[in-house]
């Protein structure tokens, strides 16, 4: 066995290679944008290591063959509620089915974040941001992963486990079809707000994305800034988003909810952009992008996928949200723009936000796990992701 850093340009594309030979053998799987993963290792262009740090390997048999890769992270941002301890990462894990060729995997990721003061590792998660290549996938192999979901052979979780790593929280998505009727419960409370002049709820203008930035940042940092695993953002940085997804926004679905035209709630979805990456295996070049723009004036995609939910505390309590989903549901279903609809990931540790799906009549379409392993447990017991506080 050869394990070996990545550290140039062949060993890079190795580093992707490894994903593609993995997955080959289910038909659902769609290959992430090669660009995007470099970027994530790039300190030119993640923000994460200003301040972190990250080491790749990927490891070959003894007849040279690629078998397996993985990374290891550690950055300040990375928190979990109840964990006091400095915690490292490891993502990008592929392997074949061979316990050895993971434990020298794991093994080599474990030291070197040892070496860097963790006392644990979790994984596999993403080197930045949680909407993008966040848990294992162990349920939902028999559909195509919406962007940004991870997405690999159905044995992972036994590498893991075998391994000694534990499984430390759940990732619940949810699923349902654009036009299904929703709950009379959410026609009542559209109706109770719908009556009171000073509730309004309205999709976003692509005329005015800095004001918009403005609102999700003041929903964001009201609703998610309070849990320990969120820091506040600014209105630059999700301008900056806004802009980098300029071109894929559908204004339509994308809404906000006011108080006396303060923003106190957000619903934002966007189009499965795989439904376009899956035709251009891996590439986005100026062939692919012509090609996206076409497919995206033809209506090709009709899958949404959930960007970003929250609601002011003080108005979680009063249906604001079943009236600004119901007026989205007013101007979307039975237009044919999109057929299906599934929401972004909700941790076991966050009841409510899994409840809100469920009362959308939505079903549970896929299972994510995040996994933990403590170095010493003689020192630190392991101990599940505490459930959310609400405020």
């Amino acid at each position: 066995m050869q394990l070996i850093e990545v550290n140039n340009a062949a060993t890079e594309k190795d580093f992707i290679k490894v994903n593609v030979m993995m997955n080959s053998g289910n038909p659902h799987y769609i290959r992430p944008l090669d660009n995007e993963v470099k970027d994530t290792f790039d300190p030119a262009k993640n923000k994460n290591f200003k301040n972190g740090d990250a080491k790749r390997w990927i490891i070959k048999d003894e007849k040279n063959n690629l078998a397996g890769r993985i990374a290891a992270f550690i950055y300040p941002k990375y928190k979990n509620k109840g964990t006091e301890f400095l915690t490292g990462c490891v993502g990008f894990f592929d392997c074949i089915n061979d316990q050895d060729v993971a434990n020298k995997l794991f093994d080599a990721a474990g030291e070197w974040l040892q070496s860097k003061g963790a006392e644990a590792m979790d994984g596999p998660v993403n080197f930045g941001d949680r909407d993008k290549w966040w848990g294992l996938m162990v349920e939902g192999f028999d559909k195509e992963p919406m962007y940004g979901m991870p997405f690999n052979p159905d044995f992972y979780e036994k590498l893991f486990e075998g391994y000694g790593f534990k499984n430390y929280y759940n990732l619940y998505y949810y699923a349902m079809n654009v036009d299904d009727p929703l709950p009379p419960r959410f026609a009542e409370r559209h109706a109770k707000f719908a009556a009171k002049p000073d509730y309004q709820a309205r999709h976003i203008s692509m005329n005015n994305l800095e004001k918009h930035a403005a609102e999700f940042a003041t929903v964001y940092n009201a609703a998610w800034a309070q849990h320990a695993e969120n820091k506040e953002i600014t209105k630059e940085q999700v301008l900056k988003q806004f802009n980098t997804m300029k071109f894929i926004l559908d204004e339509r679905m994308v809404w906000f909810a006011y108080y006396k035209d303060e923003p106190i709630a957000m619903f934002i979805n966007i189009p499965d952009v795989n439904q376009y990456f899956k035709h251009f295996n891996g590439k986005m070049g100026l062939l692919q992008k012509a090609h996206l723009y076409l497919m995206k004036k033809q209506g090709a995609c009709k899958k949404l996928m959930g960007f970003a939910f929250g609601v002011v505390p003080k108005y979680q309590a009063l249906g604001i949200d079943s009236f600004m989903i119901y007026e989205c549901a007013l101007l979307v279903q039975f237009k044919g723009w999109y057929e299906s609809y599934e929401m972004g990931w909700a941790g076991d540790w966050n009841p409510k936000m899994i409840n809100i799906y469920k009362s959308l009549g939505a079903s549970q379409s896929r299972r994510m796990v995040v996994h933990r392993f403590i170095f010493d447990e003689k020192k630190i017991p392991f101990e599940r992701h505490p459930e959310m506080e609400y405020k």
